[in-house]
């Protein structure tokens, strides 16, 4: 058994000792946005918040999280009360087939948390780290930019939204 807070609710989970992380979230609590796909740590569709920083949770073993803070996209917001980089992700469509999207909204979070009125050039390089299939790079850039003026005019960058 393992002890760690997802999305804010602290949970005792069952972990075999060589499951990832992505796993155990998607197994035991359903938190199917937290995608996988190249299981290498090469695309970020499976990124999560642990401890205030990005990680592919298909290189995390589960064991690893153990008294960590874990935050998903189902912990940003939800379909009433949506947070502002999904607003943004949204607004400036960026996304084509949707599937990286969790991840790509997870280091956006994370990145605008350290760097709230970043450039353009800063936002694609942050974003750098996960691979979309579809090509939608500059409207995820955008959405970036959008999400970090939208989060200097009052939204908020806490892991709740």
């Amino acid at each position: 058994m393992i002890r760690m807070t997802v999305n804010g609710r602290t949970v005792d989970l069952d972990a075999k000792p060589h499951e990832r992380l992505c796993d155990l979230l998607r197994r035991a609590l359903g938190l199917y946005g937290v995608r996988v796909s190249c299981s290498e740590g090469e695309c970020g569709s499976c990124t999560v918040i642990m401890d205030d920083e990005p990680v592919t949770s298909c290189l995390v073993l589960a064991m690893q999280a153990e008294g960590r803070e874990i935050v998903t996209i189902e912990g940003l917001g939800n379909e009433d009360n949506l947070h502002p980089i999904q607003e943004a992700f949204i607004e400036e469509q960026g996304f084509q087939c949707a599937f990286c999207t969790p991840g790509f909204i997870m280091a956006a979070k994370a990145f605008l948390d350290e760097n709230p009125d970043p450039t353009e050039a800063e936002a694609a390089m942050a974003m750098s780290g996960n691979i979309c299939r579809c090509g939608a790079y500059p409207y995820i850039v955008q959405s970036v930019m959008n999400a970090a003026a939208r989060l200097r005019e009052g939204g908020s960058v806490s892991n709740t939204g």
